[in-house]
């Protein structure tokens, strides 16, 4: 069976103080892909593009990832957690209830390159605590193969009947997210998945989906069903991740999801009259 559902490419967007980034998830041709609301990659070597970061914020009712290929960027937040992600690292906040947090580069120069995933919460965990964990990269696990290195970012992944876990765990939540870095021709098999949701996206050179090309640039849509091979001839990065959706109704305005209007309301009214965190 052909195991890509669709495909889909990113289109520009600016967000923060004016960062420039790629939207890869939640713009015209994608938008949400329960569990996960939005997907940005931003990749520059042009200080302007980037220098200005994310000034303080707010959020609630959902879960953030931050994950680094390079650069630095350092995090501090409304509830006194300050830390910086570097290159291979990540970073995770569960925004719940309601926090206020700043992304800020941490160099004036050179290649700042990463992602952003929104996770959405079901509605019974998105008034719980907001919580906050910076995972360097040392403490992501990493499977190496020939020609090919595995990072397991978040859930389980077993190799060689020893099971590894990923350092971003979310309760109650069936989700991973894994980074296969290529160095050279190599091939990689995964069998089907329980999660509903599963997707790819290339973020460097070329991989093939059983013998599908996709390039850098592409997100697939995959079938759960469907084992895949995933083979490279050269240097390439492929993100994949898989959740299973909450199926329950998605109210957004900006920086706030919840499950009706009503409640998008009462996060803007808490905001304004300074009640969001806490």
């Amino acid at each position: 069976m052909n195991p890509i559902l669709s495909r889909h490419r990113g289109m520009p967007a600016q967000d923060g103080a004016g960062v420039k980034l790629t939207r890869v998830i939640n713009q015209p041709s994608l938008r949400y892909q329960d569990p996960f609301l939005m997907l940005d990659e931003f990749r520059s070597d042009n200080p302007n593009d980037y220098i200005a970061g994310f000034p303080p914020h707010p959020h609630r009712g959902f879960v953030t990832l931050t994950y680094m290929l390079a650069g630095r960027m350092e995090h501090q937040d409304s509830e006194g957690n300050t830390g910086v992600v570097e290159a291979g690292g990540a970073q995770w906040m569960k925004a719940a209830r309601g926090i206020i947090h700043a992304e800020m580069p941490k160099q004036e120069e050179g290649l700042m390159w990463g992602f952003q995933l929104w996770l959405n919460l079901p509605a019974k965990d998105k008034m719980s605590p907001a919580q906050w964990a910076d995972h360097p990269a040392d403490k992501i696990p990493e499977i190496e193969l020939e020609n090919l290195t595995l990072r397991l970012v978040a859930g389980e992944y077993e190799h060689d009947s020893e099971r590894f876990r990923g350092p971003v765990q979310q309760p109650e939540q069936s989700f991973q997210m894994l980074d296969l870095r290529f160095t050279g021709p190599a091939s990689w098999q995964q069998t089907a998945i329980s999660q509903q949701t599963r997707l790819a996206y290339v973020y460097q050179g070329e991989v093939a989906i059983n013998d599908q090309l996709l390039r850098r640039g592409e997100l697939a849509r995959l079938a759960p069903d469907a084992a895949l091979t995933l083979r490279s001839t050269a240097a390439a990065g492929i993100l994949l991740l898989a959740g299973q959706p909450i199926g329950e109704p998605v109210a957004q305005y900006g920086p706030f999801v919840m499950n009706t209007q009503a409640e998008i309301e009462q996060a803007i009214d808490d905001y304004q009259r300074g009640r969001l965190t806490g």
